[in-house]
């Protein structure tokens, strides 16, 4: 795979064969994101978790004290008073039946968090084909099945993120953006880790985080001291 001349430039800051400490992680992940637009950084934590068990699966989420700096575009499934509330507390869309065809046969997907009221999971239910592979799916563990739409908005809306395995048992998350601060970042990477940490499920063997890499969008990973984290 060929790389550009500005991912070689800025991958000569990082040496492969270093676990850096947080700081100067988050130091090296900002210099190489120089690409002409604010690159989000991520943390892509690779666990000794076996998400085939069921017990060994891990999803929830977090608010970052200092947000994603992206704006979230948030749909919430509601009928009634519930939509009215929703609507109050600035959801970008809300709706109830009338979306499930324009979500599944016109491919409407421009949002990027549903919420729902338990009662409305009965029709979201429908459209697990489509939000499902995408994860989008509304989950009581994430705090988007709720009766408190107001709250759910707000804190989607202060920064807060969903964690969970993929296939390879790998949680990848946003941490924020190349211009905030190194403070910043480091008090959204630590709030991450401290909830996957307390997230940790009691049936797993070995090693819970097997690496931690900070990497930004156009930039080379960072390899972290895992066992600097956790002490």
């Amino acid at each position: 795979m060929k790389r550009g001349k500005r991912y070689v430039e800025a991958a000569k800051l990082v040496d492969r064969a270093t676990l850096y400490d947080t700081t100067e992680a988050i130091s090296l992940v900002k210099k190489a994101a120089v690409a002409k637009f604010d690159e989000t950084i991520e943390a892509h934590i690779r666990t000794g978790c076996d998400g085939r068990h069921a017990d060994q699966q891990i999803r929830g989420a977090v608010v970052l004290p200092h947000g994603t700096g992206k704006t979230v575009r948030i749909l919430v499934f509601a009928k009634g008073p519930k939509a009215d509330e929703a609507q109050a507390a600035g959801a970008d869309f809300v709706g109830a039946e009338e979306l499930i065809p324009k979500i599944q046969n016109e491919g409407w997907l421009d949002f990027d968090v549903v919420v729902a009221t338990p009662d409305m999971m009965g029709v979201v239910g429908r459209l697990g084909r489509v939000l499902g592979p995408k994860g989008l799916m509304p989950n009581p563990k994430a705090g988007t099945v709720t009766m408190d739409v107001t709250k759910a908005i707000n804190d989607i809306k202060a920064g807060k993120i969903e964690y969970r395995l993929d296939k390879t048992n790998i949680i990848h998350v946003p941490v924020g953006k190349a211009s905030f601060t190194e403070e910043q970042l480091a008090d959204n990477f630590q709030t991450l880790v401290d909830a996957i940490m307390k997230a940790k499920p009691s049936t797993v063997k070995g090693a819970y985080l097997k690496s931690v890499t900070l990497t930004s969008t156009m930039g080379p990973g960072v390899k972290l001291n895992v066992a600097k984290l956790t002490n």
